[in-house]
């Protein structure tokens, strides 16, 4: 582990109480999930299901092969959780497990009990704020039910597969496939937006994305550069951009690059410091959220991402939404003028 931060003063961040993990969900993602929360009872029968054997075999292997930690064992990363927890009002704090992989990697898995594992690598990797930002991220994917969600989504994925045999379905299940890893990927945005939440510093969060891409060596690292990187990444021509959407269509998880230049959009966005000084959505509210402004919201949002891009692809598809848009204005018009000579 990078050194500790017990040394340090202690920095003052805000609780944010009550607080909805809607709050922090990218709007791709809170889309697909206001709509599952919808599925009353099918989420309890696949957590219940889930509970009786799946998730005690994680919790033995665990249990078995790893290092739970608590007060006495990786008291850091246990600081570092609880703290994480306490600040985005966790009702419950999931277990840890320390695991000996030397890859930069954690994950959250359990439905009904949630259990983080972080690889010893990682441990190694950061500091106890960036491990703070790598937890609260896990912690971010449990309070939005990331693990419930995909576990019925996958259901639905593999009900569809039976279509596969069909000529046509296979190219249907190929769309299915690649829109469920595309709300993957948007989930692990949402999960960095959580990990920010509970750091309350943004030079954290893409100080561990610059360390977990480059294996450490913070010293030989500048954030500028960084994120200069990632604006070359964004801006390609369109043989590059059609790469890039080969390279990322089984990706679980977003480019580092990429994670980093959304964050910082996010951040610079002023949504952050809004939710901050108090104005978010609560736990209270949530079975208010209405499906139809999740999707406007998601939809906004792509609009936005595309109008904003510097790839080349994505300013195709902009543009061609766009005459399509206005295609389809003038067509209307000639209809109702056409419609109103007729009446005359």
């Amino acid at each position: 582990m990078s050194e500790s931060n017990e040394s340090r003063p202690a920095r003052s961040r805000v609780v944010l109480r009550n607080i909805s993990s809607r709050t922090w969900e990218h709007p791709a993602d809170r889309g697909a999930l206001v709509a599952l929360r919808r599925l009353k009872g099918f989420d309890t029968v696949v957590k219940l299901l889930n509970s009786l054997f799946r998730e005690r075999t994680y919790r033995l292997f665990f249990l078995g092969s790893m290092v739970r930690v608590d007060e006495r064992q990786f008291p850091v990363l246990h600081r570092a959780l609880n703290d994480a927890a306490g600040i985005l009002d966790a009702e419950v704090v999931p277990e840890l497990y320390v695991q000996a992989e030397p890859g930069f990697n954690s994950y959250c898995v359990g439905m009904d009990r949630p259990v983080i594992v972080i690889n010893s690598g990682l441990v190694d990797l950061l500091d106890e704020d960036e491990l703070r930002w790598v937890l609260a991220h896990e912690l971010g994917h449990a309070l939005s039910g990331h693990a419930v969600y995909r576990t019925i989504l996958d259901r639905l994925r593999r009900m569809s597969g039976a279509f596969g045999a069909i000529p046509v379905g296979g190219l249907g299940v190929r769309m299915i496939e690649a829109g469920l890893m595309e709300w993957q990927r948007k989930s692990e945005l949402s999960a960095d937006r959580a990990g920010l939440l509970a750091t309350q510093d943004p030079a954290v969060a893409y100080r561990a994305l610059m360390k977990i891409a480059s294996g450490g060596h913070l010293a030989d690292l500048d954030q500028t550069s960084f994120f200069g990187q990632g604006s070359e990444y964004e801006a390609t021509d369109l043989r590059d951009s059609v790469l890039k959407m080969l390279l990322i269509e089984r990706r679980s998880h977003p480019m580092p690059v990429s994670r980093a230049s959304e964050l910082r959009g996010w951040v610079d966005s002023g949504a952050y410091t809004t939710i901050l000084a108090g104005d978010y959505p609560t736990r209270d509210t949530d079975d208010e959220a209405k499906v139809s402004e999740a999707a406007q919201d998601a939809a906004r949002s792509y609009s936005e991402a595309f109008r904003e891009t510097q790839d080349t692809l994505g300013r195709l598809v902009h543009d061609t939404a766009g005459w399509m848009g206005s295609a389809k204005t003038w067509w209307d018009e000639q209809w109702r003028r056409g419609g109103e000579e007729d009446a005359s």
